[in-house]
């Protein structure tokens, strides 16, 4: 993660917060050691917690619609003044965000591509060579959507817990799964990435995928220029463009918007193309757009109202019309059958 070793301001600790979980420490523990060593006077201490979706396990996220659940405890904590600092899976963050807090970094991506992890028991390596009736494993309605789209064969089962979990899961001798869809990212993070058997370049990925968010009271501005350090400027306005389309289109983490947004910096280019599918794989809407970014103006503002252009222009093509029905009727895979 590259670093600004800009001085640091005068303070003694900084409290930062993440979720318990092992892949949310690794994570948090990335962003510490920048932090430190942009500031080394600082002393850093993490504080840990469980947020509901880290407590439900047994629902489908999609059930639950709500792209706080990995987020809102974190917010309470740092509302009170318990933490100075959060920590998130970008992914996970709502495009909204409390009056009194802002997104004050986004550090730089990961491979932010879906991957497949295949059972052991196989011998296949992508998704094409899977035969028909195969049973993939994912928590994640945006991925369906799209991968029944591109492969109608294939079956989708829900799965939920963390990456170790659901590997166990994949990899048992009784298991439902031929294959599971994970995000490359945390595969890499935790140092599985020899588990990736393809990584998937047909579908488009989470808004925000493979970035950190770090989140922090609006007012507290020692904090802020702490922050500052950790913001990766390819990755930030790639990040600004999905969020807005994202708001813009009003998905959560139950919605299948995939979208890649990408910044050329020899040009000064920031392009994105985005897809929103019926769970069902039957309707699409596509839309793409670019802009050459001048960088004596607001490149944050520029970002965001590429996301903008380009969320209109899937308004203007029946993209509200798929979500909206979604609305109606949630859909998510099927479940997983229980084992007695």
């Amino acid at each position: 993660m590259p670093v600004n070793t800009t001085p640091s301001p005068t303070a003694e600790l900084l409290r930062v917060g993440s979720r318990d979980s092992k892949l949310a420490l690794i994570q948090t523990e990335l962003v510490v050691a920048a932090i430190r060593q942009a500031h080394p006077t600082l002393r850093v201490e993490i504080e840990t917690m469980k947020t509901i979706g880290d407590k439900i396990q047994d629902v489908a996220l999609s059930k639950f619609g709500d792209k706080g659940l990995f987020t809102k405890e974190l917010e309470v904590a740092l509302e009170a003044g318990f933490i100075d600092l959060v920590v998130h899976s970008l992914k996970d963050m709502p495009t909204t965000l409390p009056d009194n807090m802002t997104l004050a970094a986004i550090t730089e991506r990961e491979d932010p591509r879906d991957a497949l992890i295949m059972a052991p028991r196989h011998s296949y390596r992508t998704l094409e060579e899977m035969p028909s009736g195969s049973v993939i494993g994912t928590g994640s309605v945006r991925r369906v959507a799209q991968l029944r789209r591109l492969y109608p064969t294939l079956t989708f089962m829900d799965i939920r817990g963390n990456l170790n979990t659901r590997l166990a899961k994949l990899d048992a001798e009784d298991s439902p799964f031929d294959a599971l869809i994970l995000a490359v990212a945390g595969m890499t993070r935790l140092g599985l990435e020899s588990r990736i058997t393809q990584r998937i370049d047909s579908v488009l990925h989470a808004v925000g995928q493979g970035a950190l968010g770090i989140e922090i009271r609006s007012d507290d501005q020692r904090t802020g220029l702490i922050a500052a350090s950790l913001n990766h400027r390819a990755t930030r306005l790639a990040c600004l463009a999905e969020r807005e389309l994202m708001r813009v289109l009003e998905g959560g983490c139950s919605v299948p918007i995939g979208a890649v947004a990408q910044w050329d910096d020899s040009v000064k280019c920031l392009s994105m193309q985005a897809i929103v599918v019926s769970p069902d794989g039957e309707q699409a809407v596509e839309a793409s757009s670019e802009i050459i970014v001048d960088l004596e103006q607001d490149e944050d503002a520029q970002a965001r109202a590429l996301g903008n252009t380009v969320a209109a222009t899937m308004r203007e093509r029946g993209a509200e019309r798929i979500l909206q029905a979604i609305e109606r009727t949630p859909a998510a895979p099927v479940p997983v059958p229980v084992s007695g």
